[in-house]
């Protein structure tokens, strides 16, 4: 069994109580209640949190303990009478919760904050490389910090849960603030987004085939909006199409054919794959001749950007004007819709963080899934990424040695 049934009195049943004896044992042996602390992200401008009220009540029910800074899920619409009412313990001070066995968070970790640690812990958030500098990176190094990115996980497969999910919300969001920019209520052109008839409709160039690409292409083709992709695969473009289910223009990343498309585009979204570096860049070049008012989305902005002229902002400073085009480089998209962000993210935790006390805790989680393994960045202090690695140059070990002696 996956779940846990109920008594007749309605008292949850450990699905050990249906094992034989020796196996109920074994069981027993390797279960372990987690500790876990949520603090506020809302100070970093992140208005997600990573867990909602169903999914504390439904951890507290397993024996698990959560606790979380009062006002975490304030802006997702969680009430901190929500959590309390699901079990969760409330705590005012972001310190105490430092001091959790597991630390659960959407932003990462800054210096000031990484001071706090006791040390010896797991942090559980998104990496977001270009947030970091090697001094953070060598800050939890140092406190053998364990920490998993989100954006690393992956399941049995290979499929990568978070990644896909929070790519679905940035390409909807997308076209919602590329429509929200263009508007006069912006400062923008007063360009509708969309098709009237008698008028041309809007057009989006999307750099990138993958799935931010392919929920921003649907919402676009929703709205009778030219939607034109380019990407460095045919197969990718191919791939798209199909899922469409319709033809659109494609390009692989001709300069000259790229150019002449975003010379005409009233928005440009940058969606290259997010759990790596772009190895495209457009030219500082082409965007100084894009229409004055146009709108750049820069989906990859945490990575280093699909623009030359990218730089990360945030959502109480969203975007700036190079060459008259708008840049809205936001890190952290799925944010302006919280909610639905939270509760995406909360489903796909519930089972890794069951999985990590059914297994006797994260070390031994770590050696027997490999997808969780994955997404190790940092395994007792250990740098165990690449792509920290090289963004860094830093040295790296492989985790299937270290698990060896851990």
């Amino acid at each position: 069994m996956t779940t846990r049934e109920k008594t007749r009195s309605g008292l949850p049943v450990s699905k050990t109580m249906l094992l034989p004896k020796e196996e109920m044992l074994e069981v027993q042996r390797k279960e372990k209640k987690i500790v876990i602390g949520i603090p506020s992200d809302i100070s970093k401008v992140e208005y997600r949190v990573p867990l909602t009220p169903q999914a504390v009540d439904l951890l507290v029910s397993y024996g698990h303990e959560i606790y979380i800074e009062a006002g975490a899920g304030r802006l997702a619409s969680y009430s901190d009478q929500e959590y309390t009412e699901a079990g969760a313990v409330m705590v005012e001070k972001k310190e105490e919760l430092f001091q959790c066995d597991i630390i659960l968070r959407v932003a990462p970790f800054n210096s000031e904050e990484i001071e706090l640690l006791r040390g010896n812990q797991v942090i559980i958030s998104n990496l977001q490389i270009q947030s970091h500098c090697r001094e953070t990176i060598d800050m939890l190094m140092q406190k053998k910090m364990t920490c998993i990115a989100y954006e690393y996980l992956e399941n049995e497969n290979g499929f990568m849960p978070f990644v896909h999910q929070m790519s679905q919300i940035s390409g909807i969001t997308s076209v919602t603030v590329a429509s929200e920019y263009l508007s006069n209520s912006r400062g923008g052109k007063g360009v509708l987004f969309g098709d009237v008839t008698g008028i041309t409709p809007a057009e989006l160039v999307i750099i990138g085939s993958g799935t931010a690409a392919e929920f921003a292409a649907r919402a676009a083709l929703s709205l009778g909006i030219v939607v034109k992709v380019f990407d460095t695969s045919v197969e990718d473009l191919s791939r798209l199409e199909e899922k469409l289910g319709r033809r659109i223009f494609t390009s692989v990343l001709y300069p000259k054919v790229l150019k002449k498309a975003l010379v005409s585009a009233d928005a440009v979204l940058g969606a290259m794959p997010f759990n790596s570096t772009p190895n495209f860049k457009v030219s500082e070049e082409i965007i100084a001749s894009m229409k004055e008012g146009a709108v750049i989305v820069d989906l990859n902005a945490s990575q280093g950007g699909v623009f030359e002229t990218s730089q990360l902002t945030d959502l109480n400073n969203p975007v700036f004007r190079k060459h008259g085009v708008i840049h809205y480089c936001v890190p952290n998209l799925p944010s302006l819709v919280a909610r639905t962000a939270s509760i995406s993210m909360s489903n796909l935790l519930i089972p890794e963080l069951l999985a990590i006390g059914d297994n006797g805790g994260v070390d031994n989680y770590i050696k027997s899934s490999r997808g969780f393994r994955k997404g190790v960045y940092l395994y007792h202090g250990i740098l165990t990424s690449r792509d920290v690695g090289n963004q860094f140059n830093m040295a790296v070990k492989d985790i299937e040695l270290l698990l060896a002696v851990f």
